[in-house]
Parts: C-alpha cells; structure tokens; sequence
C-alpha cells in the first residue's frame, strides 16, 4: 500500500456541488488551495485561503477564460514523477511546486445540448483546460490524486483520515479510471453532437458512452454479470424512471419493461387508454378501451396464461380501478406515466410488485439510434419511428375493409411493429386476439397465433374462436399464399401487410377469393 501524503491541491470546477466543505477539510489539514476564475470566487467567499493560477503561472487568464491552466507551471507540477531525479530537478530549476490533489469537473457540454444549445454555445461549453488537467493528473496516479465526481469527495476524505493525510495508490488508481472514463464520455459527446449536427449518419468512429445506473444480480440467466448504464438520451422509460415500490429490476425485467412501454406509447393517451402485456419482449395482449381496467380486461384476454408474470405497460397514469384488476394475479412490474394515490395503496399489498412512474410517454416518431453487439462490432441503426396513417394503405383487393375493420387493421399493424418476426397478430374491436412471435416461417407464425387463440376460447366456453370476424396483420410480406389461407381459415375477414414480394398479384388473387379486404402499406417493420 503505497501512500501520498496531499500537500497542495488544484480546484478547478464546474459542478460546486459540497465544495466549500470539501475545501474546508483541505484547508483543515494545512493543504495549500490553488484555483481558478468562478471556483477561486466560491472558495474565498467561503473563508478560505486561495492562489490564483495566474500567481503561479504568472500569466492572466485570457480568451475569454479559454486560457488559464494550459501551462507548464502547472502540468509540470502533475505530472511530474516523484522520486525520478530528472523531473525533480526540473521541478527545482523551473521552480515549480509539486501537484498532489487535482479536484476538476467539466463544462457541462452535454447539460448545454440538452437543453437545445445553438452551434455557438455549444462549442463554448466544450471544455479543454479540464480533461487536460484529468488526464495529467490520471496519468501521474503514482502521485496524483484526481477527483472529478463530488460523490468521491467524501472517500478522500475518509482515506485522509485514515492515513494521516495522504491516499491510497489503490484510490488513486481507482480515480484515475474513473477519470478517464469520465473525459472518454464527454469526447464520445462531443463527437456525436458534431456528427449529428454535420448530419454525419455513419461517421468513420463511433463512441458509447454511459453511466452505471445499477448493477445487477445477473444477465438474462443467473451465470451471466449484467449491469444497467444510462446513455443521458432523455427518452422518456426505464431509465428515466422513478421505481415507486417492489423488488430490484432484473436484467429481463429492464428489457421486458422498455419494450412494453414502447409499445403502448405508440397509442396517444388522448385518443383511449392502452394497455400492453409483455412476456420474454414479445406483447401477449395488447388493448385500447375507454378506460385503463377495460383496455387491461381485454389485454389480458388474449392470451391470460402468458400473461401470468409478465409485465404491464400503460400510456394514462394508473388509477385504482386498473390497479384493482392487474394485482389479481402476478405480474413483475407494471410501468405508467404516474399512478394516483389510491393506486399506489393498492399496489403497495404487493410488496414485491414493482411500479415504475416513468413522468411521460416516449414519441415514437421522435428519431434515434438503436445498437446491437456483434462479435468484434456492433451494428447500429436508426430507430424505427415510421407509422403508417390510413391515407397511405393501397387497397389491393375487390372489396375495400370497412371502417371498423380499417381502424383494427392499423392497431395490429402498430402491435405488429413490436412483434419478434416473423410476426402476425389478430385483432379485433382495438385489442389483439392472437399473436404469433418469432417464428421462422410467415405461415406457422398464423397457425400459431389461431392456435392459441383457440385455446383459449375453448378454455372460456367459446364457441368459437377469438380470431373468428378479426382482422390480421403481418410484419413483412407474404412471399406465398399459404400464409394468407391460414388466416382466413383462422376466420379474419380482413389483412394488412407491407406488400413487396415477388408473388404479390397471386397473394392478392388469393384474397379476392377467399374474400378478404386486403391493403398495402409499403412499410416492412422487421424485429429481430
């Protein structure tokens, strides 16, 4: 354990969040304080005793403020290695004093973005003296103690104490990892505002960068680590969630729950209540209605026995009525805008329940990028944000859907959009009747989803099927017939799909005779 004793500090941030009393316990143990413009300010203000860096550079801030701390009386003083007879001797004949402590935080560029910054003041908010002084000071961590998080000020100051006033090479390297993620973050930034602002789509590198949120108890199988990082993208859902009460998210549970609530956003919540059902990121009920409990009664009766343990999205704050239905049987987590006090209660019976308050719904038109490993890569792509409105359905048959059948038509297009492929749903009165995920043929998909729509109407004492009179929707084309016989034969009158395949002309004769309405929409919504 290799231990430096703190003897003169660099402060120089933007964040000043606990720094008068971090200072202060500096001060406390005779560390000479040296820092810069508005943080100088804060400190003296506070009682204490401060070097300007321009009394040690001997030159004055200039540009602006752009030019205070690039200087050899100051890098050389970080990164200087202790005990090496040439730095030292540098440090004499120069008369430069030894840097132990470098407290930087940076200009909050990605704070300035955020709030619609214009080109100007955006670039201003970009930092250079700080990640210099970061990174000297991380790479000297032999000898340097760098802190660029107020969260870390108190563990130095418990290392002080516990060392008579130096630190740990074990915290030092620790902050120095910790600093040099935190100046690869900020760069990753700055190099996707440029790229973005160019309207640079595939820009020769490309950065990711987040913030630890939680670590989790394990991946989607229990020998598997996992963790939750935030990406800062203010995207309203799980990771901008308040978690109200219930158990700690899983890994399975985080992506389960973004999917549901990406799902039901797609429904305005000024138009009807929704209610989505996920299990394994595949929708086993999705439901409008007039209220929350109606949509949810629906959702659920397409497929109850999956629901079970699943996860519940709705696009209205959750009012008691709904909650009343949802905990009769089990469900990991439901995700709302906000829930009512009542609500809260009832789901407070079930401590285990997890309610996340998510304060908003995601645009799904809004743009973005989605990402994906790969073995030595990763691909990425932009969001799929395209909806299909009524005026742009080709009806490719003899008979035009009704306006009912229409309106369930663009419901399960929507649902269909959320749907592992290759994917087909039926639909009918704005809830799903069937579902059918992940299968690797288009036609087993229908069977699947009629199937089990079949089971559970023998279950509920149905004389005939849920998708008797639906309407069906398909992800992709139909490259053959078959597909589009077997959900006829599941009894839907009506179909909407993308359309494109080479044998479009004898999938729409089949149509006409088999006698369904069937329309275009030119928008594949592939999910892999």
């Amino acid at each position: 354990m290799e231990t430096r004793t703190i003897k003169r500090a660099l402060i120089s941030v933007s964040d000043k969040t606990g720094l008068a009393e971090f200072a202060t316990a500096l001060e406390a143990r005779g560390i000479e304080i040296v820092s810069t413009g508005g943080t100088a300010k804060l400190l003296r203000d506070a009682g204490l005793n401060v070097i300007d860096v321009s009394d040690v550079t001997r030159v004055p801030e200039m540009m602006d403020g752009r030019v205070k701390t690039l200087h050899p009386k100051i890098h050389g003083g970080l990164l200087a290695v202790r005990g090496n007879p040439e730095h030292e001797r540098a440090l004499q004949e120069q008369a430069i004093p030894p840097i132990d402590l470098v407290v930087v935080n940076l200009y909050p560029f990605e704070e300035a973005v955020a709030r619609g910054a214009d080109f100007t003041a955006a670039i201003e908010n970009i930092d250079i003296g700080g990640p210099a002084l970061i990174r000297a000071g991380a790479k000297n961590h032999t000898s340097v103690t760098v802190v660029t998080d107020p969260a870390d000020y108190a563990l130095v100051l418990g290392e002080m104490a516990a060392h008579g006033g130096a630190t740990t090479l074990a915290l030092r390297k620790a902050l120095a990892a910790k600093a040099y993620a935190r100046t690869g973050a900020y760069d990753a930034a700055i190099a996707a505002w440029f790229a973005h602002t160019l309207g640079e789509r595939a820009p020769e590198r490309r950065v990711i960068a987040g913030r630890l949120a939680q670590e989790l108890r394990y991946g989607e199988n229990p020998h598997q680590w996992a963790a939750f990082y935030q990406s800062g993208e203010a995207r309203p859902g799980v990771a901008t969630a308040t978690q109200a009460q219930g158990k700690e998210l899983s890994y399975n549970n985080l992506n389960d729950t973004d999917a549901a609530y990406e799902l039901v956003a797609e429904f305005d919540p000024a138009a009807s209540a929704a209610v989505a059902i996920i299990k394994h990121a595949n929708p086993c009920g999705v439901a409008l209605g007039k209220s929350l409990a109606e949509a949810y009664m629906k959702a659920l009766a397409c497929d109850p026995v999956s629901a079970f343990g699943g996860i519940v999205a709705l696009n209205r704050p959750l009012d008691a009525e709904a909650a009343h239905e949802i905990v009769k049987i089990f469900t990991e987590v439901i995700i709302a805008p906000d829930a009512s006090d009542e609500a809260r209660a009832l789901i407070a019976e079930k401590k285990n329940l997890r309610l996340l308050l998510a304060h908003a719904l995601p645009d799904p038109k809004a743009e973005g990028l989605t990402f994906r490993s790969l073995s030595g890569g990763f691909l990425v792509q932009s969001r799929d944000n395209a909806v299909v409105s009524p005026a742009e359905l080709k009806v490719v048959t003899r008979r035009k859907p009704s306006e009912a059948e229409l309106a369930d038509l663009l419901f399960a297009f929507t649902v269909a959009k959320h749907v592992k492929s290759n994917a087909i749903v039926y639909a009918r009165g704005g809830a799903t009747v069937g579902i059918g995920a992940g299968q690797m043929s288009r036609i087993d998909a229908a069977r699947m989803a009629a199937w089990k729509a079949e089971d559970v109407a023998r279950a509920r004492g149905l004389s005939a099927s849920l998708t008797e009179g639906s309407v069906a929707a398909s992800d992709a084309f139909f490259p053959f017939p078959d597909g589009l016989q077997a959900i006829a034969q599941a009894g839907a009158t009506a179909v909407i799909q993308p359309g494109g395949a080479m044998r479009d002309a004898d999938v729409i004769a089949a149509a006409d005779r088999l006698g369904l309405a069937m329309v275009f929409t030119g928008m594949r919504h592939f999910r892999h």
